[in-house]
């Protein structure tokens, strides 16, 4: 491992840092939390593959989503809040829809399987659905989507319902918080260079930059958050003291936050554990063969890639294209997390009996 310099202020993601970085090897990476997730009750084959999900977030560069959020998983299996062995399973429900339930463990081994089974079951009938219910967290909603698009599909993830829990979203207008981040996930075939994704909350920044943010102790970018009096704030801690995270792009985030909550719990009722999520595929190769719609999507995403950057920026980038490259990048040189959360994870697993 190598050691940024400390002490001076860095970018990493969406966080200002106070301290310097720890360049940590993938596979290092993914034996520690591998350890910590076995050490808290998971079972192996689930603790690698969550393990493996987190440390390609890192890769990507969404460290929201990467390996901090172990430190969450592990502490909420202390507290009962997840099943370190819920093991997830599709069933059919009574009104006759097929859904997946997590069983109140982690969420991403169940979207995995809620990916796989409506983009297999796109493919015979040309769209799919299923509601995720009774999960956890369900990590970096992108990668799934990838997958699918992968796989020929357009697949569309939707999160909400869990307000009771998870208030963290001011409504645009409002100062205290109410919804939840309510995530939107699309992913598509594209061009030459993969499928196009677009992974958001419908907040200003996910929760999981919050988390990451306390964890490096780093500041916020200005207005993301507010504090209990409604005041602008960049420190994580007037968050987590009664603030809340403000709508991304006021009206629009909020718009699509109250149809998240509408869908995820009016429609597909009471929730457990975390949220509810809806997932849909549609084949694409029911409405264009995918030779002729990889040749159009590239055209429409080469003439994006052509236009003159503005002020500020170096180039025009595809939603999506940026992820694969840095984890290309990433397999060789390791991945870069803030120091002072790599030292919590590294003490963690060696309370768990990991020599460090």
């Amino acid at each position: 491992m190598s050691i940024g310099p400390g002490g001076s202020a860095q970018a990493s993601g969406k966080l200002v840092l106070a301290e310097g970085t720890t360049t940590v090897g993938v596979e290092h990476a993914m034996r520690t939390v591998t350890a910590i997730l076995c050490a808290a009750g998971c079972p192996p084959d689930i603790s690698a593959m969550v393990a493996e999900h987190l440390v390609d977030a890192s890769l990507c560069g969404v460290d929201s989503h990467g390996v901090v959020r172990v430190l969450q998983y592990a502490e909420q299996m202390r507290d009962g809040y997840l099943d370190p062995a819920g093991r997830a399973r599709i069933f059919r429900t009574e009104r006759g829809v097929t859904e997946i339930d997590g069983r109140g463990g982690i969420g991403i081994p169940a979207m995995a399987l809620a990916v796989d089974h409506v983009c297999a079951t796109a493919r015979e009938t040309g769209v799919a659905l299923a509601p995720v219910r009774n999960v956890g967290h369900t990590g970096r909603l992108g990668a799934f989507a990838e997958t699918g698009a992968d796989a020929g599909c357009l697949v569309l993830i939707i999160g909400g319902g869990g307000r009771t829990s998870w208030r963290q979203v001011a409504p645009y207008g409002g100062r205290k918080a109410v919804l939840p981040t309510n995530p939107y996930c699309l992913g598509i075939p594209g061009g030459e260079r993969g499928p196009v994704v677009v992974d958001f909350a419908t907040s200003m920044v996910a929760g999981g930059w919050l988390l990451a943010a306390r964890a490096a102790g780093a500041t916020l970018a200005e207005g993301s958050i507010i504090d209990a009096e409604g005041r602008p704030s960049r420190d994580p801690e007037a968050y987590f003291g009664g603030g809340a995270i403000l709508p991304k792009g006021g009206p629009m985030g909020y718009g699509l936050a109250v149809m998240a909550e509408i869908i995820c719990e009016a429609m597909l009722g009471p929730v457990t554990t975390e949220v509810n999520w809806l997932v849909l595929a549609v084949d694409t190769t029911r409405h264009r063969e995918p030779t002729a719609m990889r040749s159009v999507a590239e055209e429409i995403l080469a003439e994006l890639r052509a236009c003159p950057p503005a002020a500020g920026f170096e180039r025009v980038e595809v939603p999506g294209e940026r992820e694969r490259a840095r984890r290309e990048l990433g397999r060789a040189r390791g991945i870069e997390i803030p120091t002072r959360t790599w030292t919590a994870i590294e003490a963690l697993a060696t309370a768990a009996g990991r020599p460090a």
